[in-house]
């Protein structure tokens, strides 16, 4: 199972692509998924961790209404992409868009996924939890 952490700064090119880290390629070499995730950020799924995700929408999925077109939502939003030899992957525009994706790019490790960040969005949603290990207090 590949784990990813760690923190990395790109920039997107003028055909809307993004250099994967060389520490992450490995297990994108065939495939990986890109995905609309929480907060506003884009997550890249190894083919076994998106299955993964594809079972627990499933699941999710037969709770109601809204959690069908959650599901949906995210599947028709989902891309398969490829890393080529240079290590840029393309980011499909509704996905940049999304994630309001124009310039600088954070790409981090978030354990089992990789996560693409608008910088600015990015520090707004973990600034406080950063002040808070700063501080050195759990509350």
């Amino acid at each position: 199972m590949a784990r990813f952490f760690g923190r990395y700064e790109h920039s997107l090119d003028d055909k809307g692509r993004v250099i994967l880290p060389a520490k992450f390629r490995g297990p994108f070499e065939d495939k990986g998924y890109l995905t609309q995730y929480q907060d506003g950020c884009l997550s890249l799924w190894t083919p076994d961790e998106f299955e993964s995700q594809m079972e627990a929408m499933l699941e999710q999925a037969s709770h109601g209404q809204s959690d069908r077109n959650l599901a949906r939502l995210w599947a028709s939003t989902s891309h398969e992409v490829e890393v080529d030899r240079q290590g840029r992957m393309a980011i499909p525009f509704h996905l940049r868009e999304f994630a309001s994706l124009s310039g600088d790019v954070l790409v981090h490790g978030a354990i089992d996924r990789v996560e693409l960040w608008n910088p600015t969005r990015w520090s707004e949603r973990v600034q406080p939890e950063e002040q808070r290990l700063s501080d050195g207090g759990d509350g």
